[in-house]
């Protein structure tokens, strides 16, 4: 069982306390501030080190010092990650830019007014993508499963002090309901995003080969697509140099009611991506089992 439990860290005073940075030393100090935060997780997160660690060592076959080096760096990148949310959704987002690379498949689906699903993942920063794609669609065509495991509290003060979007959450229910809204979105010509590399304990899994090694996927998002029959994109948005970000979008082949065949297109997808942009990878459990074993 994967050790993510579907809650992120973080506290509202530390938000509040990193937002006021933000907002009155602008983008470059907190950057700056969070050089020494990310020192503190660092020494006081061993588990999540040893398993980025093993990714770096394991997965990217880099030697045991640049693995060690690119674990402050990957935390420090995710922190960056988090403090360009923070300031895109709080009316910074002038001081970003963004390029796209395949954007006109996005296109081709929304022109076609049939539905269609997007596949994304937990490296860079693809939540805060619909801030820029707002300038280029009606975004309430585009709905995002989430399981919202913020705490409460965090999530109401955020929604204070952002900019109100128009972009739909479809919130993952015990009860499934959710199930019936994404098929609503579908239905009525819209885009459904599922994040497909974490999966919830206790929900069920497909295994597939990612980066050298069997590793355990969410099987709702291939499941579903698959049987749908609907056009697949996988799409990421990754975080460049100087305040820009690359959107990616490309199109997934494979037959109907293949759910394997689906997932396996997912991880060579990923692992291209991950080959630009190593640090990008924010899955800071277990994700392989490599450490379980030990």
């Amino acid at each position: 069982m994967a050790e993510w439990e579907g809650k992120s860290r973080g506290t509202l005073l530390g938000y509040k306390i990193y937002i006021f940075f933000l907002r009155n030393f602008g983008i470059g100090t907190s950057y700056l501030v969070l050089r020494f935060v990310i020192f503190y997780y660092v020494l006081f997160s061993p588990r999540s080190n040893k398993d980025t660690y093993y990714y770096f060592r394991k997965r990217h076959q880099l030697s045991r010092y640049k693995s060690v080096i690119n674990i402050y760096k990957s935390y420090y990148t995710f922190g960056q990650t988090l403090t360009d949310k923070i300031a895109i959704s709080t009316g910074l987002k002038d001081k970003f830019t963004y390029a796209h690379n395949g954007i006109e498949h996005i296109d081709n689906l929304l022109q076609k007014n049939q539905g269609g699903i997007l596949i994304s993942g937990h490296i860079g920063n693809f939540e805060i993508s619909h801030y820029f794609l707002e300038d280029r669609y009606s975004i309430s065509k585009i709905s995002m499963v989430t399981t919202m495991a913020e705490h409460a509290n965090i999530q109401e003060y955020m929604e204070r002090i952002s900019m109100k979007s128009h972009l739909k959450f479809i919130v993952v229910q015990e009860d499934m309901s959710h199930i019936f809204e994404i098929h609503k979105a579908i239905d009525e010509g819209g885009l459904v995003v599922f994040t497909g590399d974490r999966y919830m304990p206790g929900s069920k899994v497909l295994n597939e080969i990612f980066l050298g090694k069997a590793a355990s996927f969410p099987a709702g998002p291939y499941v579903l697509a698959s049987r749908l029959k609907m056009p697949v994109l996988f799409v990421y948005f990754m975080k460049g140099k100087n305040r820009k970000y690359d959107l990616y979008a490309t199109t997934a082949e494979f037959k109907a009611r293949d759910a394997q065949g689906l997932l396996k297109e997912y991880t060579n997808s990923m692992e291209e991506i991950l080959k630009k942009y190593p640090l990008q990878w924010f899955n800071y459990y277990d994700f392989w089992k490599d450490r379980a074993k030990q």
